[in-house]
């Protein structure tokens, strides 16, 4: 199968590498093919891993995962083309941070009131958005067994049932979630709640010294 990583940073490069890993094609899109971030990545992959810009990514699976700055997360969407989009499930593991004032950060102004998840669907009408991944560090992204042997919590929320059993079983399968730690928040309008949960999540990483924790629901 074919995946494309819109975002050439560590997240990125995190969830290709393990894709990778699992014998899936990957291409790592960034605003310009000449990224050096992006090119020293593929230095170092094998040759199913490929680069090119958002465009180029977008246009070449099924399955898209977004590992963008927030805050140039719209823009580099309206860069790819929405028609690349249409019909394609969306996995968006973007946060709208403002590291204006340092460390730790605040939401973005403009998703105060509505997550930027609801944001990215609007840019996208014709894509099927999911909210995944977003409220833990990349490693556990694709390891859960790192912490507690894998016995953590991950949120997802999305507005067509079909596209977030769809990411269900790829948490599952690709990375190795239990399906019984992903809960399912609703629709879209959930991704206000798992955004903002970020801010204390970094809070807790100062306290912790370390990003290598997660949450688990207890009841």
């Amino acid at each position: 199968m074919t995946f494309s990583i819109l975002g050439s940073g560590s997240v990125g490069q995190t969830i290709a590498n393990a894709l990778l890993k699992n014998g899936h094609e990957v291409i790592l899109g960034s605003r310009s093919a000449e990224n050096p971030k992006a090119q020293a990545w593929l230095a170092t992959q094998n040759d199913r891993a490929s680069i090119g810009t958002f465009s180029d990514a977008a246009a070449r699976s099924e399955v898209i995962f977004l590992c963008l700055n927030g805050d140039k997360a719209i823009d580099a969407l309206l860069l790819a083309g929405p028609d690349h989009f249409i019909g394609k499930t969306v996995v968006d593991l973007t946060n709208p941070l403002d590291f204006s004032k340092g460390f730790p950060p605040s939401l973005l102004g403009a998703y105060k009131d509505r997550s930027l998840a609801e944001a990215i669907q609007d840019t996208l009408p014709g894509a099927h958005v999911v909210k995944a991944l977003n409220t833990l560090t990349a490693k556990l992204m694709v390891d859960p067994a790192a912490v507690n042997g894998g016995d953590h919590d991950l949120f997802v929320c999305g507005n067509v049932l079909a596209a977030k059993g769809q990411v269900n079983d790829l948490l599952a399968t690709e990375f190795g979630w239990r399906k019984d730690n992903i809960h399912d928040l609703g629709d879209l309008s959930a991704a206000r709640a798992s955004e903002a949960y970020v801010t204390f999540w970094a809070r807790l990483m100062q306290s912790q010294g370390t990003p290598m924790f997660n949450v688990k629901v207890v009841r």
